[in-house]
């Protein structure tokens, strides 16, 4: 137990450090970050040569995902992105272009079309996980609320085994992320200096 709060504090103290960071980023840094990742995360092969992607909305200082979202859909992936539920667990729901997001809690973007239920993900070629950091072993420090360990626990107990991708800014591929051991490695980080894959396990 004793272990398990010290990996959370740290966890805690490397959240606000990476979200201070973040902060002080100037807007035309945003610009360039989301067209970078969208150069690159189309590069990827496992987001080139998937179906369906289940993605998110950057919003605020996240690494832009807009570009590739539009990039993706342009190329006829079909592209599914989340609605919190209540108690944090997501829906999905199709992309239908940029009209087709609506202000939600949190200050989120989510789509407005026809919700298909949280297994929707389990369709998913390959899932993009936002997050805050991810070190060399293709471990992911998530904001801490919960949401996409439930996703990766549904794909697990479906079987499913999609790629995991991960996007973020260059200085936020670190040494090393405290685990815990819920914790999943993603197969490939994207930042606007390029594509680092993992491997499969």
């Amino acid at each position: 137990m004793q272990k398990e709060n010290a990996d959370l504090s740290e966890k805690a103290l490397l959240r606000r450090r990476l979200l201070d960071a973040r902060a002080a980023l100037p807007p035309e840094a945003l610009a360039r970050t989301a067209e970078a990742l969208a150069g690159h995360g189309l590069a990827l092969p496992e987001l080139a040569g998937a179906a369906t992607v289940a993605a998110y909305v950057s919003v605020g200082r996240e690494p832009g995902t807009r570009a590739l979202l539009d990039a993706l859909r342009a190329r006829g992936k079909r592209v599914l992105l989340p609605v919190l539920l209540p108690d944090n667990d997501l829906d999905w729901a199709v992309y239908e272009g940029p009209d087709s997001l609506a202000r939600a809690g949190r200050g989120l973007l989510e789509p407005t079309g026809p919700r298909l239920g949280p297994d929707a993900v389990c369709t998913a070629d390959a899932v993009l996980l936002p997050g805050l950091a991810v070190d060399a072993r293709g471990m992911r420090l998530g904001r801490g609320g919960g949401s996409y360990d439930r996703v990766l626990a549904r794909l697990a107990r479906a079987g499913k085994d999609p790629a995991l991708v991960v996007l973020l800014y260059a200085d936020e591929v670190v040494a090393r992320v405290p685990e815990e051991p819920h914790d999943h490695p993603v197969h490939a980080v994207v930042t606007p200096d390029g594509v680092t894959p993992f491997g499969r396990s």
